[in-house]
C-alpha cells in the first residue's frame, strides 16, 4: 500500500506544484495517479510476478524510484519558483540553473535538446529546457553510479540471499533459446548500448517529428517536465538492467564453475 501511495504523489507531484494547472490537466493526472498506484499494488499484492523486475532484489526499484521522484519534484519546484518563491523552490530553482549551465556543453545531451528549440523560442524558454534537460540527465547519470557502487563494491544482490531468476526477472524465459548465460550476457549488453545511446537519439527524433508535435511540448511545463524525466530516466532503466543483467550472468557463471569444481573432485576421490 505505501508502495502504491508513493507512486500516486509521484504521478500528481506536477499537477499539484505547478502554478496556473488548468482543471482538466489536473483531473487528467489523478486519474493516471490512480491508474499507477493500481498497477503497483497489484504487482508487489500479488505473489506470482507479472512485469516488474527485481521486485526482491532491493535496492534496484528503490533508486529508480527515488531518481524519478527527485527529478518531478526538483523540476516542479524549480518552475514554480517566479509565482512562489520559497526556501526549497529557490534552492531547486538555483540547483536545477546550476547543473544546466554546466551539463550544456558541446556535444552533450543537453546541448542537443537544446538544439531541437525552435529558432524563435524566447531566453525563458531555453532557461526551462536547460534546466529541465540538466537536472534529469544529472539525477539519472547519478543513480547509475550509486547503483554501480552497490553492486560492486556491496556485492548486489547476494547481500538479499537467494536470487530467484524467475520471480526477479518475470520477463525473461530462462527455459527458451538455448543456455540462459550467453542470452543474459547478449541482453544485458545491449540494454547497456541502447541505454547509452537513446539520450542521443530521442533528439532527433523530436527534431524529426518536431512539426507534429508542435510547440506545446517545450512551451508547457508539465509536459517539459515528464518528457525530460522520461528522456533520461528511461535510457539510464536501461543501462541499469544491463548491468543487473551481466551481474546475474557473473553469479550463473560462478555457481557452474564451483559445481564443476566440486564434480571434479568427487571423481578423484
Amino acid at each position: 500500500m505505501t508502495r502504491a501511495i508513493l507512486m500516486a504523489v509521484l504521478v500528481a507531484t506536477p499537477a499539484l506544484v505547478l502554478p496556473d494547472i488548468t482543471s482538466d490537466a489536473q483531473q487528467f493526472a489523478f486519474i493516471c495517479a490512480f491508474f499507477a498506484a493500481s498497477l503497483v499494488f497489484i504487482e508487489y499484492f500479488s505473489a506470482y510476478p507479472s512485469i516488474l523486475e527485481f521486485r526482491f532484489a532491493p535496492p534496484f526499484n528503490r533508486i529508480r524510484f527515488a531518481t524519478m521522484f527527485f527529478s518531478i519534484f526538483a523540476l516542479s519546484s524549480a518552475f514554480t519558483f517566479g509565482s512562489s518563491s520559497n526556501l526549497v523552490n529557490g534552492v531547486m530553482h538555483a540547483l536545477a540553473s546550476l547543473i544546466g549551465t554546466v551539463t550544456d556543453v558541446p556535444y552533450s545531451p543537453v546541448r542537443l535538446v537544446l538544439l531541437t528549440l525552435p529558432a524563435n523560442a524566447d531566453m525563458e524558454a531555453i532557461s526551462y529546457v536547460r534546466m529541465a534537460a540538466g537536472m534529469s540527465y544529472t539525477a539519472s547519470l547519478l543513480s547509475l553510479i550509486l547503483f554501480y557502487f552497490f553492486v560492486r563494491v556491496l556485492d548486489w544482490p547476494t547481500k538479499n540471499g537467494a536470487f530467484n531468476v524467475w520471480v526477479n526477472l518475470p520477463l525473461f524465459d530462462p527455459t527458451a533459446g538455448g543456455d540462459v548465460l550467453p542470452r543474459l550476457i547478449r541482453d544485458g549488453r545491449v540494454n547497456i548500448v541502447l541505454g547509452f545511446l537513446l539520450p542521443f537519439i530521442f533528439p532527433a527524433l523530436v527534431e524529426i517529428t518536431s512539426g507534429a508535435l508542435g510547440p506545446a511540448l517545450w512551451s508547457d511545463p508539465q509536459t517539459l517536465i515528464w518528457t525530460m524525466t522520461i528522456w533520461a530516466f528511461f535510457p539510464a532503466s536501461m543501462v541499469m538492467r544491463g548491468i543487473a543483467m551481466l551481474r546475474v550472468a557473473a553469479m550463473i557463471d560462478q555457481d557452474r564453475r564451483r559445481a564443476y569444481a566440486e564434480a571434479q573432485q568427487l571423481q578423484h576421490i
